[in-house]
């Protein structure tokens, strides 16, 4: 395992981010991928598809559904498995090799929040 800082940015950089609080409303399975699992988002004002490949890191990726999490909402969109893909989901520990939980808020907050 690699716990080296990654290169040193701006403030630039993280300005470029759009990382807001959505709600995950529903967790589909994605029966052409082995470990995408397709999360409908709400982020108060729009809601967004957004594929995440956990099938292999939960037991039940629909345990999720109803939480709240930290998302990336100005990503380019990805065609993945017949899906576009609108952003991209935090998460804590995928690359430390332990098994992944969210990246939430502390207590609930309204959908669409912005971080920074």
């Amino acid at each position: 395992m690699d716990n080296s800082v990654k290169p040193v940015i701006t403030i630039d950089y993280v300005d470029k981010l759009d990382v807001r609080v959505g709600e995950i409303l529903l967790v589909e399975d994605m029966e052409k991928s082995d470990k995408m699992v397709k999360l409908t988002v709400d982020f108060g004002d729009f809601k967004r598809t957004i594929l995440v490949g956990m099938k292999k890191e939960r037991e039940n990726p629909k345990e999720i559904e109803g939480q709240q999490a930290l998302f990336i909402v100005n990503l380019a969109p990805k065609k993945m498995f017949g899906e576009i893909s609108e952003g991209m989901l935090f998460d804590i520990g995928f690359e430390d090799g332990i098994m992944p939980v969210l990246a939430q808020p502390e207590k609930p907050v309204p959908n669409g929040s912005r971080v920074g």
